[in-house]
Order: C-alpha cells, then sequence, then structure tokens
C-alpha cells in the first residue's frame, strides 16, 4: 500500500548464524549509512547541493580533513556522491549527492519526523532508568 509505513519482520525468525547480515538483513545498509559522519556529509549535499571541500569542512563541524577525505571517498566508491575535479587553476573539487544518495532522502525525512516526535521520550527513559537504577 502506498505511504505505509509499517515494518513486519518475517515470519519465521531467522536460523541462528554468526552472520550478522543473515540475522538482520538491513545491518548492511545500516552500517553503509549510518556510520559516524556518513550521514551528515549526506544530509548537507542533500540539502544544500554541490559542495567543495572546504564548504563541507565548515558545514560539518568537529570533523577532520582526514576523516572527511576518508568517508568522501568511501561514498564515492558506494556510488552515494559524485566527485568532480574541475582543472583550472587553482584547481577545483566538488562534491554532490548522486541518485543513489537521494533515494536515501525519505529514509532520512522518516528518522528527522521520528527524532522530532520521539528523542524527548527517548530522554524520559533514560532519566526514568538512571533514577531507579541508582535506587537499587
Amino acid at each position: 500500500m502506498a505511504g505505509d509505513t509499517t515494518w513486519t519482520p518475517p515470519t519465521a525468525p531467522p536460523a541462528a548464524s554468526d552472520d550478522p547480515q543473515l540475522a538482520c538483513p538491513i545491518s548492511p545498509v545500516v552500517d553503509l549509512v549510518f556510520s559516524r559522519w556518513t550521514t551528515p556529509i549526506l544530509w548537507t549535499l542533500h540539502a544544500y547541493g554541490r559542495q567543495r571541500f572546504v564548504e563541507l569542512e565548515r558545514r560539518i563541524t568537529k570533523i577532520t580533513p582526514k576523516v572527511l577525505t576518508q568517508r568522501l571517498r568511501q561514498l564515492e566508491r558506494d556510488g552515494l556522491i559524485m566527485r568532480t575535479y574541475h582543472p583550472e587553476v587553482p584547481p577545483r573539487v566538488e562534491y554532490e549527492i548522486t541518485e543513489l544518495g537521494n533515494s536515501l532522502a525519505p529514509l532520512f525525512a522518516h528518522l528527522a519526523e521520528w527524532s522530532a516526535t520521539n528523542l524527548m521520550k527517548v530522554e524520559e527513559a533514560r532519566q526514568g532508568y538512571d533514577t531507579e537504577a541508582a535506587a537499587r
């Protein structure tokens, strides 16, 4: 059904396995998309469009140049962003999100909505847990 956001797991649980991908078929996607700096990079490129390295560095605070370079290379390898080199003086390199990367936008939108609705509940649950744990 279009617009249905409910998820139902497979009818039978997966067989016990040492391979996390067999236990949870979305784990490769989680590893790919939700590593520490991948989400901020993709979010920034989606929100602001084509960016130069220094622009990404300014928008994503606390990321080191080395880590940004590594993540950009990995995202390019994964097909989620595209690197364009302009042979000018001085040389210019720009990064932009690909169609494949943009296909993650609905997922990010759902997560942003979930965050707005539920992060306060998570914080309340944590505080309740911590209070109970301290009383033990």
